[in-house]
């Protein structure tokens, strides 16, 4: 075997990768979190709250602030959750479906808030408002869903 197959070899079977999208979602879950105790975040999402199907309870159970206190809370407890996923893999999967469950909502926004899609990229819709800001979450929910699967894997013992 030559040193390239190897090193791809090595490369192919560690664990890096999942070990990086943890690590790099707990990030995430910490700093999202940490926004949601400002008064400039809770503007900001006012807007996206106040007209969505799945959120907007939020603004009449919590008032404006306190649904992004609540949001921050729920963030900052998934992120928690993915850490210790890292050393027990059933909690890892609840924190997996918290993180699952938090960008699948978070995408509907997309859906709920008007000017998400403008018209003028030549008929092609472009994004607007805070679809440019959204759209990422779609590979957040990707990675969610590999911890997942890695989770339920050692779970499962699933080969």
């Amino acid at each position: 075997m030559s040193s390239l197959d190897k090193a791809l070899n090595r490369f192919t079977q560690s664990s890096w990768d999942i070990s990086f999208l943890r690590w790099g979602m707990v990030v995430i879950f910490f700093f999202f979190g940490y926004t949601k105790w400002f008064a400039y975040e809770a503007e900001g999402l006012f807007p996206l709250l106040a007209r969505s199907p799945v959120l907007g309870w939020m603004l009449d159970a919590f008032g404006k602030q306190g649904a992004s206190y609540a949001l921050g809370v729920a963030e900052w407890g998934i992120g928690a959750l993915i850490v210790l996923g890292a050393w027990f893999a059933r909690v890892g999967i609840i924190g997996a479906l918290g993180s699952v469950v938090t960008f699948a909502t978070t995408l509907t926004l997309i859906a709920s808030t008007p000017g998400a899609w403008k018209a003028e990229a030549g008929g092609f819709p472009a994004m607007g408002g805070a679809t440019s800001f959204l759209i990422k979450d779609l590979i957040l929910l990707g990675a969610s869903i590999v911890l997942l699967k890695v989770a339920l894997k050692q779970t499962h013992k699933i080969a």
